[in-house]
């Protein structure tokens, strides 16, 4: 509980904070997008992907320091 106290002790722009991650998970999630489309019409065009089938993709977040450390797995169902 007191680590918690110290963290939201310290005084910052929560709104600038707030805009950055914004604009970084935007970025995040728009490339993904299309690296995510690219990724599927290719394999259904060469044949390793076909309708019906399901792929596996994972998304992984850290930071420079290796401090943070998060992953995101999930299922795309292709119909």
């Amino acid at each position: 509980m007191e680590s918690n106290k110290i963290i939201y002790d310290i005084k910052m722009d929560e709104d600038n904070l707030n805009i950055e991650i914004r604009k970084f998970l935007k970025r995040v999630g728009i490339t993904s997008q299309r690296e995510i489309e690219k990724f599927i019409r290719e394999s259904l065009a060469n044949g390793n992907l076909k309708e019906g089938q399901s792929i596996e993709i994972s998304m992984n977040l850290s930071s420079g320091n290796s401090e943070l450390s998060h992953s995101i797995k999930e299922i795309i169902n292709i119909k």
